[in-house]
């Protein structure tokens, strides 16, 4: 075990060693000069260490190449540092050549011929760079003529930092996205000016509440972390007067002098002090051997699990799992959290929940590491009652006689077999489980029991008898349902003909089916796909003309009902900013549409997906386009049109890209009278208008709040709701108030981008008058299109109710 004497005088090792780097150097056949240069698919693709334990250069990252630092391996090679790691991996070719050089003028370049990109890995800030070097302590510097480092990787740690390198005050090792991709990821371990050594996870505060590992050494100033290369030990220096002040973690004095040793911030946040021995019959470094680790429970990382979800162990590995009420974000990637599946709080009058919509669900064994929203002593049985009537519980925890109420989204929560207390979970009666869903994995109890013999046969004969009951209802009822559904639908087709609209209502052709087959090569290039059907790409006029081909597939009774929609909604309009229809298919029960092809994508697309979002000029030029749409689709028909369904997968760029509304197959079509109707709900979650919820009828407003959120997104090229960001800023419209209320608007332009101040002023307070939860406070589309365009001077909006939760 090593002593804080040894590691002191190991610290005073490493100062004379430093001293000495530059004059070894000058005689190191390793020795880099100006010119010099590396290429990912040509000898040579990295710089060795004298000893090759080290190499500095190109690695396979993914499809591409990454520029790091590592150790060479027996089995596989170990990454120790990344140069820009957040940039996406390189991508060499025929016609694009990418170089890293050590250039004349003394700056460590990254080039590619593809757009000329030039980006600089490394430069010295004081004194001129004459040479490099990438030392056998896994440090790569740049030296200036007198052969003193004037820059050091080791200034610049990413996720690891290696022996005799130390973390400063203030310094911080933030670990990888996974171990194919180097780039931030979601933990960080922190060398806090205070003097305290602090894991916390990524996007949260760096508050006590959010710590899951401390040193507790708080309070002492000129603190840094080291790590000892002759023992692997950790340890907190004073480096004014190289005094050791806490071992964090002893070494191994016993392993052999020529071992390297590595503390690594891991990708599912533990802090790991790693040892690696040479084989002595290959001379390179074996597979890494765990000395120490914090912290011991992997399941005690905050943050491993994402949102709505909890953290149990499997086999020792953690694994994510939904909290009752919610789904997977992503099922292939479950650390990445859950979403709710409940709908939104129905509150009565006094703030409380209307309880014919919601019940609890109880778990046992559950942590919630959050502070409570709201504390107090109760029985159980009044901690669930109290949880089920508040509209701003979505869970409670009951611990012998105090009750614990948190609001929604949940995080940091883990099961914990020791502790012995009861959560409630609020979930819809419509989306009720006795289980945590989990988004279609297996079902099972949460915490299962031990049944006996009796009990297991008799559940075994009732589940056998109700699945061949089940069965054989379901092959009767399905029987006769066709038959059904085969009167119903020759009774429609002889009593409305051709869908009942007559061929000289609609300037639109009429396809055969198997035109439009030959015309999408079978149906082959899908586009996209909706809830009643695929959309694919076709030609006409031998490849001249390009169609979207939408092909209804559910049968009958919905696809005669959508397709008629569709048909009434869209036949009669014409817009250049509403995707025009140009064809119908009706053959038998096939029924299908057929749309101008439009080139660019959705909206979607550019704000959520592209590298390079759309310039802001042209962002605003797309609001005022979609706006126009639903201004005509509103105010300029001869019945007003509600979409229904207003989201950036809806709304559609063509050649030229102009913004064009899509999908009408929700839209409600009103008598030319008549302003509101009554309907089911209709559309996608997150872009409702709050009235779909309390039963009332639905008005051309509802699209407006869609319009709303759409435009916020338009501002921030991100998601309404986005679990990847900040707890503050998860909902975006909260967060749009919270910024136009700070006078802080600069915080929502992505990647610091110049905008006109006053257009994003103007864009924000449309967007937020427009998602105002009472429809009567709600603009027109034509008021929306006029202060878009600056003619209407627009008010101060109040609060949201959604932005104020």
């Amino acid at each position: 075990m090593a002593s804080i004497a040894s590691i002191g005088i190991a610290i005073l090792l490493f100062s004379l060693y430093s001293l000495c780097e530059g004059a070894q150097q000058n005689n190191d056949s390793r020795h880099i000069r100006l010119g010099s240069s590396l290429s990912p698919e040509t000898h040579p693709s990295s710089w060795p260490s004298a000893s090759g334990q080290f190499e500095f250069g190109f690695y396979q990252q993914g499809s591409g190449f990454a520029v790091g630092i590592w150790l060479v391996g027996v089995d596989q090679n170990t990454t120790v540092w990344t140069a820009n790691r957040d940039d996406p991996p390189l991508l060499p070719s025929q016609n694009n050549t990418v170089k890293l050089q050590l250039a004349t003028d003394g700056k460590l370049v990254l080039s590619s011929d593809q757009g000329h990109k030039k980006v600089v890995i490394a430069s010295a800030t004081n004194g001129s760079v004459s040479s490099a070097s990438m030392l056998d302590s896994g440090n790569f510097v740049l030296y200036d003529e007198t052969y003193k480092v004037i820059w050091e990787s080791f200034n610049h740690p990413t996720d690891t930092i290696l022996g005799n390198q130390t973390l400063p005050a203030g310094g911080q090792l933030v670990s990888s996205l996974s171990d194919a991709d180097r780039s931030t990821g979601h933990f960080h371990l922190n060398m806090q000016p205070d003097g305290n050594l602090v894991l916390y996870p990524a996007n949260s505060e760096n508050s006590p509440v959010d710590a899951y590992y401390a040193s507790g050494t708080n309070g002492l100033l000129n603190l840094h972390l080291y790590l000892d290369s002759t023992d692997g030990s950790l340890a907190l220096i004073n480096t004014n007067s190289s005094e050791v002040y806490r071992v964090i973690s002893s070494g191994n004095d016993d392993l052999a002098n020529n071992t390297v040793y590595r503390a690594t911030v891991g990708i599912n946040g533990v802090l790991r002090a790693y040892s690696h021995q040479m084989d002595p019959k290959t001379g390179k470094l074996q597979a890494p051997v765990i000395m120490w680790y914090q912290p011991n429970n992997p399941c005690d990382v905050k943050g491993v699990c994402g949102l709505n979800s909890y953290c149990t162990l499997n086999d020792d590995q953690p694994d994510c799992l939904c909290l009752p009420g919610s789904d997977y974000a992503d099922l292939n990637r479950r650390t990445m959290g859950c979403l709710r599946n409940n709908p939104e709080p129905a509150c009565v009058a006094g703030g409380k929940e209307n309880t014919t919509f919601y019940d609890i669900l109880t778990m046992e064994n559950l942590v919630l590491v959050d502070p409570p929203d709201f504390e107090a002593r109760m029985t159980m049985e009044e901690c669930k009652s109290s949880c089920l009537e508040d509209c701003n519980c979505g869970a409670a925890l009951f611990e012998q006689t105090n009750c614990m109420k948190q609001k929604p989204p949940l995080r940091y929560v883990r099961r914990d077999m020791q502790k012995s207390n009861t959560a409630f979970f609020k979930v819809s009666k419509l989306r009720r489980s006795p289980e945590s869903k989990n988004n279609g994995t297996e079902t099972k109890e949460p915490f299962p029991t031990n049944p006996t013999t009796g009990v297991i046969v008799q559940i075994l004969v009732l589940t056998l008898g109700l699945i061949l009951y089940s069965c054989v209802s379901l092959a009767i009822s399905g029987f006769y349902i066709f038959k059904i559904r085969i009167l119903r639908y020759k009774r429609l087709t002889e009593i409305n003909g051709n869908l009942g609209l007559a061929d000289e209502e609609l300037t639109m052709r009429v396809f055969s089916y198997n035109e439009l087959k030959r015309a999408t090569n079978g149906f082959k290039q899908e586009l996209g796909k909706g809830s009643f059907g695929a959309v694919y790409k076709g030609a006409l006029n031998r490849g001249k003309k390009l169609i979207a081909v939408k092909r209804l597939e559910k049968l009958v009774e919905e696809g005669e009902r959508e397709f008629r929609a569709e048909m009434q909604a869209i036949g009669r309009t014409h817009h250049k900013n509403l995707v025009r229809l140009l064809g119908y298919s009706a053959e038998d029960s096939k029924r299908l549409l057929v749309y101008e092809y439009m080139s660019n994508g959705s909206l979607a697309d550019l704000l959520f997906k592209a590298e390079l979002h759309p310039a802001w000029d042209e962002r605003v030029r797309i609001a005022v386009d979609v706006a126009r749409g639903l201004l005509y689709l509103h105010q300029e028909c001869k019945s007003p049109i509600i979409h229904c369904d207003i989201k950036p997968q809806n709304i559609l760029m063509d050649d030229f890209w102009n913004a064009k509304i899509a999908d009408f197959g929700l839209a409600k079509l009103l008598m030319p009278d008549q302003t509101r109707t009554f309907t089911g709900i209709r559309g996608t979650r997150g872009y409702l208008a709050p009235e779909w919820q309390k039963n009332t009828p639905i008005s051309v407003k509802a699209d407006i709040y869609s319009f709303g959120i759409v435009l916020l997104e338009l501002v921030c090229c991100r998601r309404n709701l986005d679990i990847s960001v900040r707890a503050e800023e998860i909902v975006l419209s909260t967060w749009v108030y919270k910024c136009f209320v700070s006078k802080e608007l600069h915080k929502l332009i992505v990647g610091g981008e110049e905008v006109n101040k006053k257009s994003l002023e103007n864009m924000v307070k449309v967007g937020l008058w427009c998602i105002q939860d009472e429809p009567v406070l709600r603009p027109s589309m034509k008021s929306v299109v006029l202060m878009l365009q600056g003619i209407t001077d627009i008010s101060i909006p109040p609060c949201p109710t959604t932005a104020s939760m």
